[in-house]
C-alpha cells in the first residue's frame, strides 16, 4: 500500500515485482551485487530449515507474525540478505520505490553455551558431513534446538518501513527467509550464533581422533600370540 491523502492505495504484487526488478537492475548497473532469495523458495529442504521453522513454531506469538513475511519470500521480494556474526541484513521490496532496510540482531551465544556446542560436537558427529546433512541423534538434533536457535528474546529488529507494527511483514519476510538460507548454507547459523565453525570442527576432529588413539592403545583379544602363530602356519 501507499499513501495517499490520508488514505492507503493498494499495490498490487505484480507493481511491488516491477519495483523490485527495477531497483534490481538499477543495483547491478551500479556494480552493486545483492544476493536475493529465489522467488518461491520455501525452507525444509533440509534439516535445518525444517528445524529452523521448528523453532518457530515453539513461541506461537512470534510464529504468527513471522507468517505473514511467507507471500513476501514466495514472491521473490527479499532482495537481498546477508547473514553474519550477530546480524541479518535485508533489503525487502514493498510499496516504496526503493526497498526496505531490516536489520535483524540475534544475540550470540555465552562462553558457557559455547563450550557446550563444542562438547556436544566432540562427542556425537562424526563428520563435517554428517553436521551438515543433519545426520546425528535425535537428542543431540533437540540439544541443537536448545542452544543454536535463537528463543524470541534473543531477536532484536528494525525496519525503514513506515508500519508501525511490532513486527512488519518485511522483518516477518527476513526471519522466515533465513530458513532458506540455512537449507542452502547451514553453517551460517553457526556463524549468526557467533560459533566459529573452523574451531567447531576441529575441536570434532580432535575428539575424535583421541578416541581413536585411545581404543587403538586397548589389548585385543585378537592379536595372536606366538606360540598360536605357529600353530597356524605349521610351524
Amino acid at each position: 500500500m501507499s499513501f495517499y491523502g490520508g488514505y492507503y492505495s493498494y499495490t498490487s504484487v505484480a507493481d511491488k515485482q516491477r519495483k523490485a526488478q527495477k531497483y534490481i537492475q538499477k543495483m547491478k548497473k551500479s556494480g552493486i551485487v545483492l544476493h536475493p532469495i529465489e522467488e518461491n523458495s520455501k525452507p525444509g529442504s533440509t534439516w535445518w530449515g525444517k528445524a529452523w521453522n521448528q523453532n518457530m513454531t515453539r513461541y506461537a506469538d512470534l510464529e504468527n507474525r513471522v507468517s505473514r513475511g511467507h507471500s513476501y519470500v514466495r514472491n521473490g521480494f527479499v532482495l537481498d540478505m546477508t547473514i553474519e556474526k550477530g546480524v541479518v541484513k535485508a533489503l525487502v521490496a514493498g510499496s516504496s520505490s526503493t526497498p526496505y532496510s531490516v536489520k535483524v540482531l540475534f544475540d550470540v551465544l555465552t562462553e558457557s553455551e559455547l563450550r557446550k556446542v563444542n562438547e556436544i560436537c566432540g562427542q556425537r558427529i562424526d563428520s563435517l558431513e554428517d553436521l551438515i546433512f543433519g545426520r546425528f541423534p535425535k537428542d543431540l538434533g533437540e540439544s541443537f534446538l536448545d542452544l543454536l536457535f535463537p528463543s524470541p528474546s534473543a531477536i532484536h529488529f528494525s525496519c525503514s518501513c513506515p508500519d508501525s507494527a511490532y513486527m512488519c511483514k518485511h522483518i516477518a519476510a527476513v526471519i522466515y527467509g533465513i530458513g532458506v538460507r540455512l537449507d542452502e548454507d547451514p553453517l551460517l547459523l553457526f556463524s549468526l550464533r557467533g560459533i566459529d565453525s573452523a574451531t567447531l570442527i576441529r575441536s570434532s576432529l580432535e575428539s575424535r581422533t583421541k578416541t581413536l588413539l585411545a581404543n587403538a592403545s586397548k589389548p585385543s583379544d585378537r592379536i595372536l600370540d606366538q606360540s598360536e602363530v605357529s600353530k597356524l602356519f605349521g610351524l
